[in-house]
């Protein structure tokens, strides 16, 4: 909005209402400790000008008690401050939501009468939404990135102004801003209501900003469009929502660009269908269609997971559908009721009229298998593990791919200890989950994150305290066990039931996927009435630990596919091994070859069409098949192979026995060959050949699978 001028109301104070009272004095901590008295209404930029030019020229915002805020607004209570620099990665939101702004103004001024919505700062970036009959396409972005920089070349400061809400929705309503009017009518009475200027142009903002548009720098770019109802309702009008993004520094956003490009060669929706994966469809909102090959390469992923849980854990199935008393009993019925999916029984007669639910998460049927039985204090810890399907109803333009589905395999477990007993249960399944990682490739940056109590909640606040007092310790543990590994606070995120970790992995191509969780509830088995007999033969509730390491399986599997960008590595892939000849002289050596790797337990198919072998390998080369046999005449009187890897065009001749041996090698899981190495108790065994020529393999391992 760009034809108002400032009226004589003063900045950060209110123009028609009483201000706030001013202290005399307030007292601020610098950041190495030293404590200042300054006249109470000083400002940021007033403070780092007394202190040096310098510093308040490369001050973008100031930091009181953590929260960033302008430099120009009046400081009217003791706190610790620190300056604020472009560079600081904290004033990243900062140059983003500057940007939002200075988005909004040049579509305005390109197309005047179109109305602006809110344009908040996203993970990435940035975006606004706008109002006009024509909605905008990506044609439209290089006209207004030109204005854009034309308002940040002219440097224009950004100031604050708080008025009266009847002046405010006065001015909008004045500029056809039925939007911006509403969202005044929205804001608490008590709330103050900022308006902010950028020369001329102003928008109803809570800030903070920088100083002055120049302050954004170039390093931005528009990225999409999409349409975007008004505050998310069908029946409200269709928006027009601008995506951007912007960085500190060019290098960056450079960086950021590439990894967007090589995010779209990895999609795993692109890649599920190229390789023949899954496939979703309108009959089935939210729920995976695997294909034979998807389908291997969940089963391998389950079967490792079975393969480390089997010596701690005992695996159980909970019912699918259950009365919705139980949901009401764990309080998911009022919590979380708007993700389930529910639906009353279909009997005639009154006492079947009754509510079930899809389950949404496996931890209420756990209880229950917990229940059945007594327990001991000498029978904890009790670790029970279940692959268990569950539903969760997800909105339609929030379902993306395998990342976001509404039915799921969750490797859900649920640990039953003493208090006494949580830290330790929790620094082994930290163990188990980063082992587990970089078991699948994950070996670059880790975050774990410590989640507290959310607003909404249940159980006592001395329940909460302590949880929260075990779990820090436990974060602190992991910190000096793994210096690498960083840590976080993640204040008000906890679930309702308790405070939580969470493992942030980090892919080959710098992207953060959040996956695994710890979760400490002492308040679910005491809404169910769970107890053990302690060692003074009194009942007490046990400790429950919800823990997911992949989390949702589906997407698990959806991160691999982008990870490794289909190019899984051998013992992961749906098809280790095609076994493909030059000419039609080989066929019968080239199926003796499969039957033999089949029989070393390898996945193998073949090719004998009549087609030139470069057309092969080119083909299957596609498909991204990790190893290419090709068998030839010659190969065939020599009782060998020609070994061709996916990605190289380099190839190696290689005797048939050798070549089978190092591949199952290849292909074994690494829990599998990581026992191996450690025992060293395998080998190989030819058995007498058969009347045919034909090789068979047998891979020998002790029978202790329990233990790998």
């Amino acid at each position: 909005m760009s034809d108002h001028k400032s009226e004589s109301g003063f900045q950060y104070s209110l123009s028609n209402l009483k201000p706030a009272a001013v202290p005399g004095k307030v007292t601020l901590t610098f950041p190495d400790g030293a404590r200042r008295e300054f006249p109470g209404g000083i400002t940021g930029v007033e403070i780092a000008s007394g202190i040096s030019p310098s510093l308040a020229k490369r001050s973008v915002a100031v930091a009181l008690d953590g929260t960033l805020g302008d430099v120009a607004e009046p400081i009217n209570a003791d706190a610790k401050i620190e300056f604020i620099s472009r560079d600081d990665p904290r004033a990243l939101e900062l140059i983003r939501h500057d940007c939002a702004h200075v988005l909004a103004e040049a579509v305005q001024a390109l197309w005047p009468g179109t109305q602006v919505t809110i344009g908040p700062v996203i993970e990435n970036g940035f975006y606004y939404d706008f109002f006009r009959a024509e909605p905008f396409t990506p044609e439209d972005f290089e006209a207004i990135e030109k204005k854009m920089r034309e308002i940040i070349a002219s440097d224009r400061p950004f100031t604050c102004e708080i008025w009266d809400r009847e002046k405010t929705r006065q001015v909008f309503h004045d500029h056809a801003e039925a939007f911006k009017v509403e969202l005044v009518d929205a804001i608490p009475g008590n709330d103050p209501i900022r308006i902010y200027f950028q020369g001329d142009w102003f928008d109803l903002c809570r800030g903070p900003h920088m100083p002055s548009t120049g302050k954004i720098g170039t390093a931005f770019k528009l990225m999409k469009v999409a349409g975007a109802y008004w505050r998310g309702k069908s029946d409200n009008p269709m928006l027009t929502r601008i995506y951007g993004t912007a960085f500190a520094k060019q290098a960056e956003l450079d960086a950021y660009l590439k990894q967007i490009e090589e995010a779209e060669k990895r999609d795993h929706r692109k890649l599920g269908r190229e390789l023949d994966l899954f496939h979703f469809q309108e009959e089935g909102p939210g729920v995976v269609f695997w294909h034979a090959k998807g389908w291997t390469i969940f089963q391998q992923v389950i079967a490792y997971m079975r393969r480390r849980l089997a010596a701690d854990y005992s695996e159980v199935n909970a019912p699918q559908i259950l009365d919705k008393v139980l949901w009401e009993t764990s309080g998911h019925w009022d919590w979380y009721r708007e993700s389930m999916f529910a639906a009353q029984s279909a009997g005639d007669e009154a006492e079947d009229k009754r509510w079930f639910a899809l389950k949404p998460m496996n931890c209420p049927g756990h209880v229950q298998i917990f229940k059945h039985g007594l327990k001991s204090y000498r029978d904890l810890p009790l670790r029970m593990a279940e692959f268990g399907v569950v539903h969760r109803y997800e909105a339609s333009g929030a379902m993306h791919g395998l990342m976001r589905v509404r039915g799921f395999t969750q490797d859900d477990a649920h640990i039953f200890c003493t208090e006494e007993q949580l830290a330790e249960e929790c620094l082994r399944i930290n163990d188990l989950i980063l082992s587990t990682y970089a078991d699948f490739g994950f070996t670059g940056d880790l975050t774990v994150k410590l989640s507290t109590r959310p607003d909404k909640r249940v159980g006592s606040d001395a329940m909460w305290d302590h949880a929260e007092a075990v779990m820090s310790e436990v974060l602190h543990q992991i910190q000096a066990q793994n210096n690498t590994i960083r840590t976080e606070i993640n204040p008000g995120e906890g679930a309702f039931y308790g405070p939580k970790f969470e493992y942030v992995l980090r892919d080959a191509i710098g992207r953060d996927w959040q996956c695994g969780t710890t979760q400490v509830d002492f308040n679910l088995p005491e809404r169910f009435g769970a107890f053990y007999i302690d060692s003074d033969g009194s009942k007490k509730a046990p400790v429950m630990i919800h823990r997911a390491i992949c989390g949702s399986m589906e997407r698990f599997i959806g991160i691999l596919i982008e990870h490794f960008a289909g190019n899984f590595p051998l013992w992961l892939a749906p098809l280790q091994i095609m076994v493909t000849t030059i000419t039609s002289d080989a066929d019968d050596y080239a199926r003796r070859v499969v039957t033999a790797a089949r029989e070393a337990g390898l996945r193998v198919d073949i090719d004998l069409r009549n087609e030139k072998i470069n057309y092969k390998v080119r083909e299957h080369s596609l498909a991204k098949i990790p190893v290419l046999l090709v068998v030839g005449k010659k190969e065939a009187e020599t009782r060998a192979v020609s070994i061709r890897r996916f990605g190289s065009d380099r190839q190696k001749v290689v005797a048939l026995d050798e070549a089978l041996a190092a591949l199952v090698d290849e292909a074994q899981a690494p829990d599998i060959a990581r026992w191996r190495d450690a025992h060293k108790s395998w080998s190989w065994s030819l058995p007498p050949r058969a009347v045919s020529d034909q090789p068979r393999w047998r891979l020998v391992l002790p029978r202790v699978a329990t233990t790998l």
